[in-house]
């Protein structure tokens, strides 16, 4: 039986070229009608109509023809000529989507202004490229761009049908020619005196020439970039493709032609080929994974057909369905010969090959820190070709390595936009009664907030204080942030985009703007803020009675840092109220954390430094790691206990959207190097499950070697797999291995995480503190949302690591060479791996040395060890090595590191080292292969 009939109305949006009011003309076109089946059964017929309207306005400032004005700033009245010799004239341009895709750089350029973007041109770029999308739209958003939005499919005079036998790209082509003769007849009507003309930009050579035949004004982007006579360094930037013609070499082929895309889903789908995601590996470009995608059986259906002998398959590309390629930072490697215009450029990643650019400017960019966009790489090239996009600073700035840092790891930095900080309240802020509805007061409660020294984004305060029952009320007191992001608006998708808060050794990239993150979200002490709390009833051995959540206002007492909260805690002359609450939170913390680790929690290490800088210049003038002490794990227990119950509630509320947070249990074979190296010293590590792990970890002491536990945690942290957010209706294993708790999520860190908000808007749904909205109840949505920050988490990580890097090496650079004693965590074929536990610092110490003779070197797998000569080196075993900053590869600075001790016969050993800088100024040797 027919169902409903489902109306879809295509129609020109306000958005997308003009004002529409409810006067607008309209009519409809086309009427297409077609049956559909829907999940529940039903069948349902669907009308689309296409509406044609006669009031979209052609955008022109001037043009007094259109009856509605522009949105936003339009095509300025009188553009300049823009000093082109091709057309000298005042013009706007008209770029097809070719052009939109590939020279998008040029036309970010201040210089290119008045550009009209047809509704045509834009869906068409939506489909093919989402950053660049992003970035067309970010254009036409900028009123200083003049970029304008023409709805020319919903323009009566504008829009054509397909033709029969035409294809959908000949049909949109030709849209956009009768667009461009449009404008052109139009612009003629208003009889203005500048007589402003529409290019048409396209590098499509069919295309042109139709155009031309037609008598519309067209070149390509190479012509009209050329022809602007006061810009001649906007050359640079022109993309090299092919379809202009631009073949660097010919002849020999160097690599195999990639079959064509047909072919490639034929074979995937019959089995021959299989489909995954290439990762290079980060530490040598030599070796790559491939994550293949399809469903489990498949993927044991291939383990089983791979050789016993063999740890992975392996396999060969035989064919690429998407490219990731973006930007790349690095430097120029001037050409020797005089004059030429032809250079390689050189990465600051290790894994993406020299790119062959063309530049006027390489005297200017010799030392320099730039921007270059890959275009394409013809196999009869050795090179991919690329073109200059921008130059970033002096190579070793301080300024400029960081934007390099943030650019390579795809860290979103740029202020945030006006439209993002339109939704920010209104200054002077206060609580006002519609704030109160659906909110307990707790300013009475004796709450306070324990953070590292200078921290401003405070997202977590607590309190603990007796009932009269006997019993101890708990509170974990978390920023209110999804009080001030909405849902759906511009700062809800930037927050959403950033997915992190990225904090280097001496800045941090917010994910929200300053104002919530330091000021009305930041947890102060001695002022009101708003509050999302968990609160729990609990008996003095730290049992559960009661859990209740709830919005809150409260008022903290204090912003102690965590040696302040310790002197508290252990100074017998303070019993105020704050310090009685955090004796009271200290006591239950212990009891936590014992049960969490009977349970069979694990306690890791991991070397953490601290920096201190010098307050004028900001260089690093002292290296040490951080010092636990008991608030650290007292903050902590509390934190990880808030997370659970609300992973709790939130998927008792919502099986299906929950958003929660899993680490997989590793692999057996990932132990193999802990267990292998425990045993070297006699002790037994058991991997059959986290309890066992933690357990035989508690017990691998050795009085002689006080440091051989922590190192036994170190390393066992090399073998976890990373944690994951991940929706519950997508997945059936929540179990954290590390935490040993069947559910986990995060809630407690909104300011600087944004799966938080969402687990906020999740809980506020449950408790009736606030109303749901379509995208939080969309499994796939959310599925995909956890892909975002699961990739910008690691990154993040990624950053913040290279960051700890280049501090390194300043200090360092300051501070010249030194010898410290190490313990090896690692052992090579050709090195050893070295933890310097003063500067929680790892670095490796190679045998072999290009031009000199290479040393007798024996690896054993089995202990694992390595002979050097008559020296032999097992993990665990100390050493002392002299450090020293390798700066002969300006780009690739590095920390260099050589054996002292125990002396290798044959081996030259550093001299006493100075307190003076030394810096190497040999010429940049070739890198040596790590060897696994």
């Amino acid at each position: 039986m027919l169902g409903n009939v489902v109306r879809v109305a295509a129609v020109a949006a306000s958005g997308g070229g003009g004002r529409l009011g409810s006067s607008a003309a309209g009519a409809m076109l086309t009427s297409r009608t077609f049956l559909k089946r829907t999940r529940a059964g039903a069948v349902v017929k669907v009308v689309r109509e296409h509406y044609l309207r006669d009031d979209i306005p052609c955008g022109a400032a001037a043009c007094r023809l259109c009856g509605a004005r522009p949105v936003g700033a339009g095509l300025e009245a009188r553009p300049a000529g823009a000093g082109s010799h091709l057309c000298p004239g005042p013009h706007y341009l008209l770029p097809d989507t070719n052009l939109l895709l590939h020279q998008i750089d040029i036309l970010e350029d201040p210089v290119i202004k008045n550009v009209i973007v047809l509704q045509t041109v834009l869906q068409e770029v939506r489909n093919r490229s989402a950053p660049v999308y992003k970035r067309v739209r970010d254009m036409i958003a900028n009123p200083e761009k003049h970029f304008y939005s023409f709805t020319n499919e919903h323009h009566r005079e504008t829009y054509i049908e397909q033709e029969q036998g035409e294809n959908s790209n000949d049909r949109n082509d030709r849209a956009i020619r009768v667009a461009v003769k449009w404008y052109n007849e139009h612009l003629k009507k208003m009889k203005n005196e500048e007589n402003i003309q529409v290019i048409f930009l396209t590098n499509d050579r069919n295309n042109k020439e139709k155009a031309l035949e037609e008598g519309i004004t067209a070149y390509t982007c190479e012509e009209y970039i050329k022809s602007l006579m006061a810009n001649p360094d906007l050359v640079d930037r022109l993309a090299c493709i092919s379809d202009e013609g631009k073949e660097i070499e010919s002849g020999k082929i160097f690599f195999p032609e990639h079959l064509p895309l047909s072919k490639l889903q034929q074979g995937i789908k019959s089995g021959i080929y299989l489909q995954g995601t290439y990762r290079a590996s980060r530490d040598n470009y030599l070796e790559a994974t491939v994550w293949v995608h399809g469903d489990a059986e498949e993927n044991k259906e291939l383990k089983a057909s791979v050789n016993k002998n063999m740890l992975r398959p392996t396999g060969k590309v035989v064919g690429i369905i998407k490219r990731n390629w973006r930007p790349f930072c690095g430097m120029l490697s001037k050409s020797q010969i005089k004059e030429a215009r032809r250079h390689l450029f050189t990465p600051a990643d290790r894994r993406i090959p020299r790119i062959r650019i063309e530049t006027r400017q390489a005297d200017t960019l010799e030392g320099q820190r730039i921007i270059v966009a890959i275009d394409g790489w013809p196999r009869n090239s050795r090179y991919p070709n690329g073109h200059f996009v921008k130059n970033l600073g002096n190579a070793g700035d301080k300024e400029t390595e960081t934007e390099v840092l943030l650019l390579e790891h795809d860290v979103p930095h740029q202020p945030f936009s006006q439209a993002v900080l339109s939704f920010l309240p209104k200054m002077p802020w206060s609580i006002t009664e519609k704030d109160m509805k659906y909110r307990e007061d707790l300013r009475q409660l004796c709450v306070c907030s324990v953070d590292p020294p200078g921290c401003t984004d405070i997202d977590d305060a607590l309190h603990c204080r007796e009932l009269e029952n006997g019993n101890l009320e708990v509170g974990v007191h978390i920023a209110d942030v999804s009080h001030f992001i909405r849902p759906g608006n511009a700062l809800d998708e930037e927050s959403a985009k950033r997915g992190t808060t990225v904090y280097l050794c001496e800045k941090r990239i917010d994910m929200v703007p300053e104002l919530l993150s330091s000021n009305l979200c930041s947890l102060r002490s001695n002022v009101d803020r708003l509050a999302f709390s968990c609160i729990w009833e609990m008996n003095h051995k730290a049992e559960i009675l009661k859990t209740r959540f709830t919005k809150s206002v409260i008022n903290s007492k204090a912003s102690l840092t965590y040696a302040e909260a310790q002197m508290r805690i252990d100074s017998a002359g303070m019993n105020d109220d704050v310090t009685t609450s955090l004796r009271g939170l200290n006591k239950l913390a212990k009891i936590l954390k014992k049960k969490r680790i009977d349970n069979g929690a694990l306690t890791l290490s991991s070397p953490e430094v601290r920096f201190h800088m010098d307050s004028e210049t900001h260089d690093p003038i002292d290296l040490q790691t951080k010092e636990l002490k008991e608030t650290n794990s007292m903050v902590e227990e509390f934190m990880l206990l808030a997370n659970i119950s609300v992973a709790q509630k939130i998927y008792d509320e919502f099986s299906e959207f929950a958003l929660l947070r899993k680490h997989p249990a590793p692999p057996p074979s990932n132990y193999d190097i802990l267990v292998k190296a425990a045993k070297s010293k006699n002790l037994e590590i058991k991997t059959d499950s986290a309890k066992a792990l933690a357990e035989s970890l508690d017990k691998a002491e050795s009085p002689a070697f006080p440091y051989l536990n922590t190192l036994l945690r170190i390393l066992t942290t090399r073998c976890m797999m990373q944690a994951v957010y991940f929706c519950s209706g997508m997945d059936n294993d929540f179990h954290h291995y590390g935490l040993a708790s069947p559910i986990y999520t995060h809630f407690t860190s909104p300011i600087r995480r944004y799966a938080d908000i969402i687990v906020h808007r999740l809980l506020a749904v449950a408790i009736g503190a606030d109303s749901t909205y379509p995208e939080l109840t969309d499994k796939h949505k959310l599925a995909d949302l956890c892909k975002n920050l699961n990739y910008r988490h690691k990154m993040a990580q990624y950053a913040q690591r290279a960051s700890v890097a280049f501090h390194t090496q300043l200090f360092f650079k300051t501070k010249g060479e030194v010898n410290e004693d190490a313990y090896i965590l690692f052992v090579r074929k050709n090195a050893i791996v070295v933890l310097i536990p003063k500067y929680g610092l790892e670095g490796t110490v190679f045998f072999e040395e290009k031009d000199k003779t290479k040393p007798r070197l024996d690896y054993n797998s089995e202990v694992p060890s390595l002979t050097v000569e008559d020296t032999t080196f097992r993990i665990f075993d100390k050493v002392k090595v002299n450090i020293m900053l390798d700066a002969s590869n300006i780009q690739h600075q590095k920390i260099r590191m050589v054996l002292v001790e125990p002396k290798i016969p044959g081996k030259d050993v550093p001299a006493n080292p100075t307190t003076e800088a030394s810096v190497s100024n040999e010429p940049e040797k070739k890198k040596k292969k790590l060897q696994k």
